[in-house]
């Protein structure tokens, strides 16, 4: 595993994409959020996706180049589009999407160069969106196969209707031993596994136990955070900001929790450093603000 002096490797698998507001769009999608902001932390990162050969996708590999990603293994479609996802904010500033389908994301080719990084990665993070499709779960599958057992595979459970297929779920739960999720998808994983309705505590436990995770992280919104270990539980109050909107702030929460880890923090710091990265986001808009240096791990 990677030293302080050495930055860590991580690999990020999944959609590329841009959210589309009524007035604008937004590079987006939560394992491109995700690897953006490993990168403003100071890790090595490589977003493993596809784009199309478009306006929208030559934009993004554009944005990509600008803020110093890696656009390495970043596929390019020549049949099928760059994605897109609409963006409706409600009153609060949760948004809600409409996700299309059969975009360049969802058929991510193995290559010989992400199986390399795979076999070098600290982390290997993905969510469940990209498991949609049968080609991203044979890739990502391959990718996990070729990473060393004491790398870090870190499942962002992001459950968007209609994509939410218990097989899928039950496929990327398996694969994972650190879990990030929020309160509806924890109710929601309750209700789909039968697990006993039971104070948030216990649920956390008992999801622990049942996949044997090194860490689970629970997102609360304004609310706060819960960080689970086998030994330790913690809860940690939100911080009160003026919101604009709350794209991309769970995966900067994220974000400071895995390097947190792998740096060896303590579960209270882990929070605390999250929690401030996560309000600042919500301050901005769209998922990919640049991280004001009073954020980042020192």
């Amino acid at each position: 595993m990677a030293d302080l002096q050495q930055p860590f490797k991580i690999l990020s698998f999944g959609e590329i994409l841009w959210d589309v507001f009524p007035n604008d769009k937004k590079p987006g999608g939560a394992p491109a959020n995700f690897a953006y902001h490993c990168k403003q932390l100071g890790a090595d990162v490589r977003l493993v996706s596809q784009i199309g050969r478009d306006q929208n996708g030559q934009e993004l590999f554009d944005f990509c180049n600008s803020i110093g990603l890696s656009t390495a293994l970043i596929g390019i479609s020549v049949t099928n589009p760059t994605g897109t996802v609409s963006v409706h904010l409600r009153e609060d500033g949760q948004p809600d999407y409409t996700i299309n389908r059969d975009v360049a994301w969802d058929f991510v080719e193995t290559t010989p160069e992400s199986l390399q990084w795979a076999s070098e990665s600290d982390v290997i993070a993905f969510g469940s969106l990209a498991a949609r499709s049968e080609q991203n779960r044979k890739t990502l599958q391959n990718l996990l196969d070729a990473a060393p057992p004491t790398t870090f595979r870190v499942l962002d459970l992001n459950l968007r209707e209609p994509f939410c297929e218990q097989k899928n779920i039950e496929f990327v739960l398996s694969c994972a031993d650190i879990l990030k999720l929020n309160n509806e998808e924890l109710n929601r994983i309750v209700l789909m596994f039968g697990f006993p309705q039971d104070t948030v505590e216990k649920q956390l436990q008992k999801l622990q136990e049942c996949y044997q995770f090194r860490l689970v992280i629970l997102t609360c919104g304004a609310n706060g955070n819960w960080l689970t270990t086998k030994s330790e539980q913690i809860f940690t109050h939100g911080v009160k900001v003026a919101v604009v909107d709350t794209v991309g702030a769970g995966d900067a929460f994220m974000a400071a929790s895995v390097v947190g880890f792998l740096l060896q923090k303590p579960l209270s710091e882990i929070s605390f450093k999250a929690n401030e990265l996560a309000a600042y986001v919500c301050t901005q808009r769209g998922g990919t603000p640049p991280i004001p240096q009073k954020f980042l791990w020192t």
